[in-house]
């Protein structure tokens, strides 16, 4: 189950998020759905970042099977402005920074691993029929 908090006047559609959730995992999963200054403010906070970001993880440490995965914050603003830059619909850009989100609470790390999150990624992509995704738009 994925608990949605929206804390922005978007009417966004999360229908497709349900699906790619369960494909992923069994585990309850927090979303936080935010503004520029709200994830701004986390970036800075947990990564020493001092700017806003698209979506940011946060893994809970507990390996029991009935404990929720952990908490995805997903700017709106940051899904408005690149889906209207890359020319598809904020709820196709909005599923793709979650499954972004989803996999780097499941552990996966483009940044250190060799190709795996990507991989899974782009798989991801093609099953739900999503445009290219943040990590595989970048090796274009």
């Amino acid at each position: 189950m994925i608990d949605i908090d929206n804390t922005t006047n978007s009417d966004i559609s999360t229908q497709l998020l349900h699906p790619i959730a369960k494909r992923l995992t069994d585990r309850d999963i927090e979303l936080i759905l935010c503004d520029d200054a709200y994830i701004h403010t986390l970036n800075k906070e947990h990564r020493g970042v001092d700017k806003p970001t698209d979506v940011l993880s946060f893994p809970l440490e507990s390996t029991l099977e009935n404990e929720p995965l952990g908490s995805i914050v997903i700017s709106i603003d940051r899904v408005d402005s690149k889906a209207k830059e890359l020319g598809h619909e904020p709820k196709d850009e909005l599923a793709l920074l979650f499954i972004h989100g989803l996999l780097h609470l499941l552990g996966y790390d483009h940044e250190v691993d060799s190709g795996e999150m990507r991989e899974i990624e782009a798989k991801m992509i093609g099953e739900f029929g999503l445009p290219k995704s943040l990590i595989v738009r970048s090796e274009s």
